[in-house]
């Protein structure tokens, strides 16, 4: 009597596997971007909220195959685990690094002191006025204790300041620099290392292909080291687009980092392949403009042959980062698919942006894939 339903409920089972099995995302279930290169460098991606908490799931297959280190791309900085002077949110950098952990990754926590993403209050007494250095610096190194404090031994590495250098090679004139100087830069690496001795601690920066920017930077970290405070490595951010930067340029970086004695990390990589307003490379937030179609122009599908540039393009790149892998530690792109890329709203709001390895429904786009995962073999 039982028979009929049993197999009845079999059959109705057997039909939803097929189902998911065909509208799942197709990842070669071969090949993979952490297995081609694992005697190279580590390959990773950052994660927003949705994925954190496994919410999100045609990106979790992909973060699962694809990926052995993985970098909070907003839920570890100041306004988001720290939005009020007594106030933490723990729950999502919580989950972040439980995740990191089940996929067995190398944990980044991005970011300590930043310009932006930071509430005001960190700046501001109750009446708007500004703070005093001291107050400030007070401020910083008890953020510090208490968020690298409590991921102690679990995140492996911390970009303990971001972003703190202009084009020409000075000091960006931040709330930070104008109330403290460049006193909460080493003191930031010291409180870091104090509350967890054993993690990474590192610069990072976008556009340091400028040899500038690149060149300030690693004085920075030197000048760091030789007043006995500990940095590690230097993080490159990659926000290239189709034409800017030269890959000799992205080449030379890595050598001047690498000679300078630290460790070289290429982060937040992604490739643009739509026209901005104006030409300006890299990834400074500050800058924004009104919408405009002409700067959204593939909004149903990038060409044929945009996508053969973006297809050179990345193969271009990673052939350095092969031909150069005894001098990178790790290469982490800046999101996981298309769909959630910062890109399709900066610096121009609700655009269609295609500047990553994984289309918008989470498929490979196995082309250029194919070819990356050929490298070691040519």
């Amino acid at each position: 009597m039982l028979i009929k339903p049993i197999v009845s409920s079999c059959f109705s089972y057997l039909l939803l596997l097929i189902a998911f099995a065909c509208n799942a995302p197709k990842t070669p279930d071969h090949e993979s971007l952490k297995d081609v290169f694992r005697d190279d460098f580590l390959v990773g991606t950052a994660l927003n909220l949705r994925q954190i908490e496994k919410r999100d799931s045609i990106a979790l297959p992909i973060i699962r195959q694809h990926f052995n280190t993985i970098t909070a791309e907003n839920h570890m900085k100041w306004v988001h685990i720290h939005p009020e002077d007594e106030k933490f949110n723990w729950e999502p950098a919580d989950a972040f690094v439980a995740l990191g952990e089940e996929l067995n990754a190398f944990i980044v926590g991005h970011t300590l002191v930043w310009h932006q993403q930071i509430p005001r209050s960190v700046f501001e007494g109750s009446e708007g006025q500004l703070i005093s250095k001291d107050a400030l610096l007070q401020k910083m190194m008890r953020h510090i204790e208490q968020v690298v404090g409590r991921y102690a031994g679990r995140v492996h590495a911390w970009d303990v300041l971001n972003e703190a250098i202009n084009e020409d090679g000075s000091y960006r004139q931040s709330d930070w620099f104008n109330l403290a100087g460049t006193d909460y830069i080493h003191l930031a690496f010291q409180a870091a290392e104090k509350a967890d001795p054993n993690a990474e601690l590192y610069y990072n920066d976008y556009n340091l292909w400028k040899p500038e920017k690149r060149d300030a930077a690693i004085r920075l970290c030197q000048e760091l080291r030789s007043k006995g405070v500990r940095v590690d490595g230097i993080g490159m951010q990659g926000h290239y687009s189709l034409a800017v930067p030269d890959v000799e340029q992205i080449r030379a970086s890595i050598h001047a980092i690498h000679d300078a004695g630290f460790k070289v990390m290429v982060t937040e990589l992604d490739v643009e392949v739509l026209p901005r307003p104006q030409d300006r490379p890299g990834a400074d937030i500050d800058v924004r403009f009104d919408e405009d179609k002409k700067y959204n122009p593939y909004p149903e599908g990038l060409p044929a042959e945009v996508h053969q540039q973006l297809a050179d393009r990345y193969v271009d790149i990673f052939r350095v980062f092969y031909e150069e892998r005894d001098k990178i530690h790790r290469v982490t792109f800046w999101g996981v698919t298309d769909a959630n890329s910062w890109l399709n709203n900066w610096p121009i709001r609700r655009r269609t942006n295609y500047p990553l390895l994984f289309d918008r429904e989470g498929n490979p786009k196995e082309d250029i894939l194919q070819r990356i995962y050929h490298l070691p073999n040519l």
